[in-house]
């Protein structure tokens, strides 16, 4: 959905510039799953002004929120005029903070997500900004051409979608990122048995985010395609392995 100077939202070539407030004819429609499990999260009318706090994505996140997003940042170093994909929408202070941060090297971000509600909220929150662009796109079949970004970036996505979905996600990200470039995930991990926040997390996923008890079990690399090697994929645990982070190397 954006409206830039480079091309249409679905055939975006650099350079990349503006920002869109309006949605195209035909998006994709809300997906079952995430109108089941997820409506009073991301889809209720009300959700945004319960969840759209700093200080509550904070405590959901144990008081990792900042250090989960540098895990991100950290990895935007050393870009110059780059083209970075966000693909959904976050609560509290990530995209405005990564946008600020593409700024200062005069690069773009382009956030997918595929509920109109969300991209209108970080619309308002990345007020001011105009090296942004948003899009109503689904994740796992994404309408951009390939190899058009230089990082793509999965923050607290995957936990949330079924394994299918999870996996063709995964795939999308890789297939529009560029050769030399990166795709970044940072989500939920089984944490340790030593961890007390084991069996505290464990009965609020089970109930609340359903999805995420697959990342407790199955390790993230078997969610690759088969064409990604190990090799390609750097991995790394916090907070007594509770969150993950995994850097694939296109």
């Amino acid at each position: 959905m954006t409206e830039d100077s480079g091309g249409t939202a679905e055939s975006i070539d650099p350079p990349f510039g503006g920002m869109t407030t309006s949605f195209p004819a035909g998006g994709p429609s809300i997906p079952a799953y995430l109108q089941e499990t997820y409506w009073w999260a991301y889809l209720h009318p009300k959700a945004i002004r319960v969840f759209e706090r700093e200080w509550l994505v904070n405590l959901i996140l144990w008081g990792n929120m900042r250090r989960l997003t540098g895990l991100v940042l950290d990895q935007m170093a050393h870009l110059t005029s780059a083209n970075v994909l966000q693909l959904a929408c976050v609560y509290g202070d990530f995209s405005r903070r990564l946008a600020c941060c593409l700024e200062a090297t005069k690069s773009q971000l382009h956030v997918v997500d595929i509920a109109p509600i969300q991209l209108n909220n970080v619309r308002q929150k990345l007020s001011g900004l105009d090296n942004f662009s948003l899009h109503h796109q689904d994740s796992s079949e994404l309408r951009f051409r390939s190899q058009l970004f230089d990082r793509s970036v999965l923050f607290f996505l995957l936990h949330e979608q079924p394994e299918d979905v999870r996996k063709k996600s995964i795939a999308e990200a890789i297939r529009v990122t560029r050769p030399g470039g990166t795709v970044i995930i940072v989500d939920y991990h089984g944490p340790h048995r030593s961890n007390p926040l084991r069996y505290v997390m464990y009965p609020i996923l089970k109930r609340l985010e359903p999805f995420a008890m697959d990342l407790w079990h199955t390790s993230l690399v078997d969610y690759l395609p088969p064409y990604v090697k190990r090799s390609q994929l750097s991995h790394r645990l916090f907070f007594g392995g509770l969150y993950q982070q995994a850097i694939i190397r296109v």
